[in-house]
């Protein structure tokens, strides 16, 4: 007996040890990593010329203007700017990084203009960008001349007078909002001719690789997935260069709406080709990039979210859980209860990931699952689009809209792409609530097998262990948290102004940002293509199922919305307005 004991441990254990190369939330977790790892060896052995200097010039400004004046003066905002201008990525090799990794570019009549443009055309639109520029320029130079009269007068004074002293402040606002434009003006002046193409090929390589090759390790075929990476990758850029016109940019259609509905008109119509299936990877993509988006969350910033985030995650999805459950079994009167829970669960946890861990836990049937995933699908792509519409036509803040989307949207990725409509801000607490309630997946789990045992089938014959959360655990959430680990402590390293050169303006900015953003855009693009109306059709058949996740979600909505409203707008406004 003690030998087959030892033996089953030892076999689990090498089990253990095997998913770190055989599973897909590992191989997100090397890959993002590396990706950060990568990013880290190429800019921060390589500072900018000066960079030390300068900072330490422009804080000696900062601080003697700080001491001599009681609003931030025409010094002090030179000095902010001079200092903010030293970026890692504006060198010479992090320029050549960003031109290979670069997505297609804005455009306004001719697509084309976003992959190509020959250097007659540049040379005509670099002399139309400095006209404009020119003017820009004059603007500013005017602004910047009033805002000295103005703020020299209150200086007279010893900025005694406050009269004195708003005007000062509003011409040097006026002077700011000019240079803003100055700035832009001056952006576009830097036009030349360019051809994507080849680029966009080797990235297209580079990425079918990069992601192709561990899946040979989790028992898909890297060939078939190349084959298929190739369709999947186009749509990207096509996404890319539709999210690049100008009226779209107007309006904030970005890339992972017209990804999302690329992939859906095609399943829905002419239907996903088979060859294309092995390279729809949404999870995959999404996981890697999430990691990756740890290097953009410092530990600092997950602690300041966390605080009202956990009321928003961890309050909110037990209580909308067990609501949801006994109104599906004592008002709807689902028969099943198996099928109660694991819809209960799809709506307020995470959806697929949810279900499938809740099914487990409770032993529910192949086609009650299937059902709750056809809900989550389905309710998942309509609150990703509509979600991020009805906050814009709102008015509501980001941060708000973020958390909210965070603890309602069900798929990881969709939170995501949700976030990406509204902004950096909304994709920052969306994500990191998102997170945060993932790590109920296994608690959830466990304590849905508990009460199934001890409750609902009252056999008290199985038995439910610790490392059943671990199992249901996901664990990229893993990488995700270390990454941030990593970048926060290489962060309070460097210091603040360091940090923000080489890590923020470096590493981030100049690399692992844009790599991210081409991992989601593969994410939606997957989403769409894995979307097919008709086949979930049947699952609505009786109705009850249907009632009962829209009463679970609706609620959920309201719930969340409730309680990140006051946790973010009334309890830790601080902590919003430090976002």
């Amino acid at each position: 007996m003690a030998d087959e004991m030892a033996e089953g441990g030892q076999t689990a254990q090498t089990s253990g040890w095997k998913e770190l190369w055989t599973t897909e939330d590992y191989w997100a977790i090397w890959l993002g990593a590396l990706v950060v790892v990568v990013g880290l060896l190429i800019f921060l052995p390589r500072p900018p010329e000066g960079m030390q200097s300068t900072i330490e010039e422009s804080n000696a400004v900062l601080a003697r203007e700080d001491a001599a004046a009681p609003f931030r003066t025409i010094a002090w905002f030179e000095a902010s700017d001079a200092k903010g201008g030293v970026k890692a990525a504006s060198q010479d090799f992090g320029k050549a990084i960003a031109s290979f990794l670069a997505k297609p570019h804005d455009w306004k009549n001719n697509p084309l203009e976003s992959l190509v443009m020959s250097e007659a055309h540049a040379a005509e639109k670099k002399a139309a960008a400095q006209t404009r520029f020119d003017a820009a320029k004059e603007k500013a130079a005017a602004a910047l001349a009033g805002a000295w009269a103005a703020e020299d007068l209150a200086r007279a004074t010893g900025f005694s007078d406050e009269i004195l002293n708003e005007e000062a402040k509003a011409a040097i606002n006026t002077w700011r909002n000019e240079k803003y434009f100055e700035s832009t003006a001056k952006k576009k002046t830097r036009v030349s001719s360019f051809s994507l193409l080849p680029g966009l090929a080797g990235l297209c390589v580079i990425f079918a690789l990069f992601f192709g090759l561990p899946l040979h390790f989790m028992g898909i075929s890297p060939v078939k997935f190349f084959a298929g990476f190739i369709f999947v990758f186009a749509f990207a850029v096509l996404a890319y260069i539709l999210a690049g016109q100008a009226t779209m940019k107007e309006y904030g259609v970005g890339y992972a709406a017209w990804a999302i509905l690329f992939g859906m008109i095609i399943s829905n119509t002419v239907g996903t080709p088979k060859w294309v299936m092995p390279a729809v990877q949404t999870e995959y993509f999404i996981k890697a990039g999430l990691v990756i988006l740890g290097a953009e969350i410092l530990l600092g910033k997950i602690l300041i979210i966390g605080i009202p985030g956990i009321f928003v995650a961890w309050l909110v999805t037990p209580v909308v859980l067990v609501t949801g459950f006994i109104v599906g079994d004592k008002i709807i009167k689902i028969p099943s209860k198996t099928l109660n829970i694991t819809i209960a669960a799809a709506a307020s946890v995470c959806g697929v990931s949810a279900a499938i861990a809740t099914a487990a836990a409770c032993k529910a049937k192949k086609e009650e699952l299937t059902l709750a995933v056809g809900l989550s699908l389905i309710f998942t792509v309509l609150m990703m689009i509509f979600m991020p519409l009805f906050i814009s036509a709102v008015g509501m803040d980001q941060i708000l809209g973020g958390a909210w989307m965070g603890g309602t949207i069900d798929a990881t990725g969709a939170v995501a792409a949700a976030g990406a409509f509204l902004g950096d801000k909304a994709l920052y607490v969306s994500a990191t609530i998102k997170m945060i309630q993932n790590v109920m997946i296994g608690a959830i789990a466990f304590f849905v097998a508990v009460y199934w045992v001890t409750r609902v089938e009252r056999a008290g014959k199985s038995r439910v262990g610790l490392m059943e959360v671990w199992v249901r655990f996901p664990k990229f959430v893993i990488g995700f948290i270390g990454v941030s680990v990593i970048c926060s402590l290489v962060h309070a390293g460097l210091g603040d102004d360091v940090g923000y050169t080489l890590l923020d303006q470096g590493v981030i900015n100049g690399f692992t940002k844009t790599i991210r953003g081409w991992f989601f855009c593969l994410a939606f693009v997957s989403i769409g293509l894995a979307t097919n109306f008709r086949e979930l059709a049947s699952h609505f058949k009786g109705g009850k199922p249907f009632i009962h996740y829209v009463f679970t979600q609706g609620f959920n909505l309201v719930f969340t919305l409730l309680i990140a409203w006051i946790m973010f707008n009334l309890i830790f406004t601080e902590i919003a307005a430090r976002i």
